[in-house]
């Protein structure tokens, strides 16, 4: 992946010492179980973000003016394991240097580590998933590090909700709290799943969502679309809402999977990971100092 910066900005607001966001892109695919080309996610990301308008009319504001760095690819990609440590110990490096450390893959597995590297970092975290899949295999192909294993860890270590489900495996039922789970099916005509949710939720919270929790019809281009998803401003609802009422610590954003001949999934990713500064420099805290400092 070429250097540039992030969205093409300033290099003024580009350089680490002064960024208050770092972005980390992880363009690995190697355990994708059906289409391939997650790993081309982060470039197509990128190319779309430079090609977005920088001024959010919803926030007034132009969040890349607090900084935005743009970090070296995370490139391991000799096994999954070897992967997930290489994110792992790059995003605690950022997190100790107290940034508001963001992701974008690649498929789901990258969050593995990155999941691990904010609960050390930040106590009672609440992992909110926003997802079709519900990812709570214990292993899968052969090893922990799946993507279809996205989740299970977090299952057993953090506060994990799950928005969005709509497919999974018997066995991952094992492992699920229903009680913190909304499934697609069921949020459609509840009116309070949103109030409820961020109601379970602890202070701190980590954001990982899969780009196949969208519906289709706005989002196809990820690796294993699957009908009856969410759609653009209830998710905007949402997420603003989680960013007013707690200290979101970080994210990341995965599954894109670009198709050359369908630019607006890229460009849904773009404005996403935007809106998403958007909130957090609006509405949150902005208060991400590392609580836990074990290595």
């Amino acid at each position: 992946m070429s250097k540039k910066t992030y969205a093409g900005i300033p290099e003024k607001y580009s350089r680490l010492d002064d960024a208050k966001v770092v972005l980390i892109p992880v363009p690995y695919d190697g355990t994708s179980t059906w289409q391939k080309g997650a790993d081309k996610g982060p470039e197509a990301f990128l190319h779309a973000s430079e090609n977005m308008e920088l001024f959010d009319i919803e926030t007034r504001t132009e969040p890349y003016r607090k900084g935005v760095y743009l970090a070296p690819s995370v490139t391991e990609s000799s096994s999954p394991e070897k992967m997930v440590e290489a994110v792992y110990r790059t995003t605690k490096n950022y997190i100790k240097q107290d940034k508001f450390v963001t992701l974008f893959g690649g498929e789901h597995s990258i969050s593995i580590g990155t999941i691990k590297a904010f609960n050390e970092s930040f106590d009672n975290l609440t992992v909110l998933q926003i997802d079709a899949h519900a990812d709570l295999r214990p292993e899968y192909d052969g090893t922990k590090c799946n993507h279809a294993c996205a989740v299970f860890e977090a299952s057993k270590t953090t506060n994990l909700i799950q928005v969005g489900i709509r497919s999974m495996d018997i066995e991952e039922l094992d492992h699920m709290d229903e009680n913190q789970t909304y499934f697609a099916h069921d949020i459609i005509s509840d009116d309070d799943w949103m109030e409820d949710s961020i109601h379970q939720m602890t202070d701190n919270v980590f954001i990982t969502i899969d780009l196949d929790a969208f519906d289709p019809s706005i989002l196809p281009a990820t690796g294993t679309p699957e009908p009856g998803g969410l759609l653009w401003y209830e998710t905007l609802d949402y997420l603003k809402q989680i960013f007013k009422k707690k200290n979101v610590v970080g994210f990341d954003i995965v599954e894109l999977c670009p198709n050359p001949n369908e630019k607006s999934s890229d460009f849904l990713a773009a404005k996403l990971y935007y809106k998403m500064l958007a909130y957090k420099f609006k509405y949150g805290t902005n208060q991400n100092t590392v609580e836990n400092e074990n290595d």
